[in-house]
């Protein structure tokens, strides 16, 4: 019911009963606060006014109304009581008006900053007390508050901006063409976005602002220097708006909807901002720009920007594409349904399911759509676009209706919201405390109907916000919100990406963002963002759901920088969901085949042709495809190309059926040892040819390649280096070779192999092909990179250490002419069933692991190399029985341990039983060593593997107890200790006690 006053002094009509105090001490204090100020007042007639006033029935139910329900209104009342007088005497309308023509008055000609900061910080204060006071009053309408806080806005904006032109015109940075209107043809463009260009602003709302600069309306004497002109102008702009002195602020400032806000200046020229929007432009900022409004600067060429936008914004012919991209916005947003389950408490009325934003994208989204044929949707503000929306036929005058009603009253609470503490909050109080004050705030007698009537609200608006695409397919992933539109961060969004696993979300968010942003080549065409859009939600589920979520993201983004383009890829994950699972597990437990992926996405296609997942090709097959590519090289270059593009296909496709169990470690060992030969082999004579051009050859004369280590006993794993031996036959006083630049034998040989080095390990487009160790050659490091065949016998029966003759076991003719290779095969074993001093073998084998324990001893389990009882203990055994024995059995020699192992026990030099415990130990060190090597990059460590990692640990470890629920991380650990103390307690009979026996070795502790 109106109230009328009785104090001499006018009060609006309008007036109407105030909201009940919710805090009453507060009250107490606000009167007595206020007493106080009218006793000190130097204005006498702001004194008697307060005196009286607070006598006066109506309005003293208005003073405890304020100071009951808001310090911040209430400070703002007490400290400024000529300016109270003002707004009471003469009217809200009258007030406000009144303080505008004042600082434009007292402005127009400031040129000292901070007298222009405070006065502007006054009368922010000022409107924010009379916007409210008129609110609670209920002498204004939502309308009439949003349009006073806008029309203050853009009058701050105008000031600062003729304040700052005329400052950088003093400095000689620009030319002003009318220098008493300074914003005239200035050049210099601000766009009001969001609230502020649809004059909505809410009572603490921020500004969101484009600054631009019009490069072809801009007069300087300095080009060169405008870029920095008009950023530092931009800056010293967002400082007069929102630095916080001891007057408060003016506005708190956002300028990250300008074009791509990570990569951009804070003043962007307006060609710049063109060709983003031509071409780089998303749909959410169409959406954005519909509101757009040049409300300071030069406004004409703000206008004629906006202009330029409207095929941008507008789209005559709105495809099929582009139309789920906004579906996929929206289902974004609202990808988590179940409202009418969430209490009151702590809701955000502007983002939550229900809220403010649901009723604007309502008529955004339609906006979009239909507005490219139909110009009478071009509105800008909320009411105007549903009521446009009703004219146009596209819904009921009833959804309208209700949707105004609930947007007035939403509006109206996030006011009451921020009014309290004059905070940027859309959060309802969390406790029932806060929110039965809010409910008096709002003119409730009490909690619950409040609470009764905010449901009904929101949850009317979610009907009709959930039934805007009904007809829209399911959105990938549903595993909440997910929203990268605009350029902060979404809270919910946050935390449906910290659920999902990610420790750090705020990245995940700032990269997702990027890639619509088009920062990567890959993101840049439309199709591809909307295809990216879509498939959002199922990406980082995927990514999610891997052992170490932020790293698989990283390698996913790094994976996404390198791609040439996006949309066949993105296409290819829309149409296989599998496949976008599989780049996920890669990215997200192995390393090696997320390095091979990136340097050639298009590698994926493999994986879609029938078969991949059946089983690796033989070495056949193999060798048939390397040739047939190698055929088409056009040079030399080409040839290294191919050579790495192939051998790292056939390491994906190795790894890929690790990850997924198809095969393991030790199995593939083989088939990777295979495409190593294949490579080698196809590469040295191409090497040679492209050498033999400078230095000619030596007619029938060439080198063989003696592999040695995992390529040797053909047990390679993703990350194996090479351990080779170039070994070359000439005869004795030949002379020099027959090319333009000859060259003796040694220096020929030596130099040759050096070129094979340099082909198989320089890093090409393709990334690198193996690394090479030469170490394990005669004389190590200091002996010549290419051994003659006699000298490397030579020094393998007269100077080689036991263990050289111990790495010799796995020694294996990989590549080389057959009579060479055959030659060299015979050397090798010749050196190898030569009768041994039987204890000085026994004295050196347990010595060397002696030395190999103290310095890399361990007891970590899943170091499977070093770990007693792991890969080198059993290898040992093999190695020193083949050197023990082969004199007499050499059919127990290989240059796979297992095998020997099991020759051994065959020729009765080992007991069956712990041959087998030896093979079973070193098969169980194979499959880990094969997957680690797939999934963790340097030591893994049990206890901080994520659980999904300690799981596929135990799949790879032993894949025939993958579904024993009984069998789990700790069983697997506890079941390969006592595999290895058996394998180790083998070494100490077979080895250490033997020697220790001879006195003259200690044995490891």
């Amino acid at each position: 019911m109106p109230i009328v006053s009785t104090i001499p002094v006018p009060v609006p009509s309008s007036l109407i009963t105030p909201p009940r105090p919710a805090d009453p001490a507060a009250v107490k204090v606000g009167l007595e606060r206020w007493a106080e100020q009218a006793a000190r007042c130097p204005d006498q007639d702001a004194a008697t006014f307060a005196r009286e006033y607070v006598e006066d029935a109506a309005g003293r139910v208005l003073l405890e109304s304020v100071f009951g329900n808001s310090p911040f209104l209430t400070q703002a009342l007490i400290s400024d009581l000529p300016f109270v007088r003002r707004l009471f005497t003469d009217g809200y309308d009258s007030a406000f008006d009144a303080e505008l023509d004042a600082i434009r008055t007292e402005l127009a000609t400031e040129r000292e900053m901070p007298r222009l900061m405070a006065r502007l910080r006054i009368a922010k204060r000022r409107v924010a007390l009379l916007t409210a006071v008129a609110d609670m009053a209920g002498a204004w309408d939502l309308a009439r508050v949003t349009g006073a806080l806008s029309r203050f806005a853009e009058t701050a904006l105008h000031l600062a901006c003729d304040h700052l032109l005329v400052k950088a015109a003093g400095a000689g940075s620009l030319i002003l063409p009318d220098p008493e209107n300074p914003s005239v043809g200035s050049g210099l463009i601000i766009l009001a976005m969001g609230k502020f260009g649809a004059r909505e602003l809410n009572y603490s709302s921020d500004i969101d602002l484009i600054v631009l600069y019009d490069d072809h309306v801009v007069q300087t004497t300095q080009p060169d220097n405008m870029a920095r002109t008009f950023v530092r102008l931009a800056r010293d702009l967002v400082r007069i708006m929102e630095e916080r002195t001891r007057d408060g602020y003016v506005f708190r400032t956002d300028l990250r909807l300008r074009p791509d806000p990570g990569a951009t200046p804070l003043a962007v020229s307006v060609s710049a901002a063109e060709a983003y929007y031509g071409s780089l432009g998303q749909n959410w900022e169409r959406a954005a720009m519909i509101k757009a409004r040049a409300v300071a600067g030069d406004l004409d060429a703000g206008r004629t920007f906006l202009r330029f936008l409207v095929p941008f914004i507008w789209r005559r012919s709105l495809d099929f594409a582009a139309i789920q991209d906004i579906h996929s916005i929206k289902r974004q947003i609202n990808a988590h349904r179940g409202y009418k389950a969430v209490a009151v408490n702590g809701h955000n009325v502007k983002l939550g399911r229900g809220g403010i934003r649901e009723i604007e994208f309502f008529a955004q989204t339609q906006q979009l759509i239909f507005g490219g044929r139909d110009p009478t949707l071009r509105t800008s503000g909320t009411e105007p676009s549903l009521l446009a929306l009703v004219e146009a036929g596209r819904i009921d005058r009833s959804v309208a209706d209700e949707l105004i009603q609930a947007y007035r009253y939403l509006r109206t609470v996030e006011h009451r919201i921020q009014m309290k503490e004059d905070r940027q909050t859309h959060a309802l109080p969390a406790d029932d405390a806060g929110v039965a004050a809010l409910a008096l705030f709002m003119g409730y007698d009490g909690p619950e109907p409040f609470r009764t009537d905010l449901l009904a609200t929101m949850t009317l608006v979610e009907d009709h916000y959930a039934a805007l695409f009904e007809e829209a397919p399911p959105l990938a992933g549903s595993a909440g919100n997910l929203v990268f539109t605009g350029t902060e961060d979404d809270p919910d969004t946050l935390e449906t990406l910290r659920n999902m696993g990610f420790g750090n979300p705020g990245a995940v968010a700032s990269h997702v963002r990027g890639w619509h942003h088009g920062r990567y080549r890959a993101t840049r065409s439309t199709r591809a963002r909307e295809l990216l859009t879509e498939l959002g939600p199922a990406l980082l589920e995927a990514l999610g759901s891997t052992p170490h979520p932020d790293d698989a993201f990283n390698r996913f983004d790094e994976f996404l920088a390198r791609l040439p383009a996006g949309v066949q890829l993105f296409s290819m994950f829309y149409s296989n969901p599998n496949l976008l699972n599989l780049v996920a597990e890669i990215m997200g437990t192995a390393p090696r085949l997320a390095e091979v992926l990136s340097r050639n996405p298009n590698r994926l296609d493999a994986v879609l042709t029938p078969g991949f997942f059946d089983g690796l090709p033989d070495r056949q097959s193999l060798a048939e495809q390397l040739d047939l590519l190698l055929a088409q090289a056009r040079d030399f270059e080409d040839v290294l190309n191919i050579a790495r593009r192939w051998t790292n296909d056939q390491i994906l496709w190795a790894g890929i059926h690790i990850l997924r169990n198809i095969t393991d470690g030790e199995r593939c060992g083989p088939f990777l040892s295979d495409v190593a030969d294949l490579a080698l082999a196809a590469l040295e004579p191409r090497v040679t040819d492209d050498f033999a051009r400078r230095h000619g050859r030596f007619n029938g004369h060439s080198v063989a390649i003696l592999a040695l280590g995992k390529l040797g006993s053909r047990q390679m794993t993703l990350r194996s280096d090479l351990d080779l031996i170039m070994v070359y036959d000439v005869p004795p006083g030949l002379g020099t070779s027959d090319g333009p630049k000859p060259l003796a034998p040694n220096e020929y040989f030596i130099r040759l192999t050096q070129r094979m080095i340099n082909a198989v390990t320089a890093p090409t487009g393709e990334g690198r092909l193996y690394d090479i160790d030469m170490r394990l050659r005669p004389s190590g490091n200091s002996g010549p990179l290419a051994i003659s065949l006699e000298a490397f016998t030579r020094y393998q029966l007269n100077d080689a250490w036991t263990w050289e003759h111990m790495a010799l076991t796995r020694a294996r003719v990989i590549h080389g002419p057959a009579e060479l290779a055959s030659r060299l095969n015979d050397a090798v074993r010749e050196v190898l069933t030569r009768p041994r001093d039987p204890d000085k073998l026994l004295r050196d084998v347990a010595e060397m692991r002696v030395r190999i324990d103290k310095e890399f001893g361990t007891t970590d389990i899943w170091e499977v190399k070093y770990v007693r009882g792991g890969t080198i203990d059993v290898e040992f055994i093999a190695q020193y029985l083949m050197l023990r024995h082969a004199s007499d059995h050499p059919e127990i020699l290989s240059s796979d341990a297992a095998t020997a192992l099991r020759a051994a026990a065959q020729a009765g030099v080992l007991d069956g039983t712990v041959a087998e415990d030896l093979c079973a130990a070193l098969s169980l060190w194979r499959r880990i060593q094969g997957f680690l090597r797939l999934t963790t990059e340097g030591k893994f460590v049990a206890d901080k593997a994520p659980a999904g990692l300690r799981e596929a640990m135990i799949r790879a470890a032993f894949p025939e107890r993958a579904e024993d629920q009984d069998f789990g991380f700790d069983a697997l650990e506890l079941l390969a200790r006592d595999i290895a103390a058996r394998a180790y307690r083998h070494f100490t009979a077979l080895v250490d006690e033997p020697a220790a026996k001879l006195g003259q070795a200690t044995p490891a502790p």
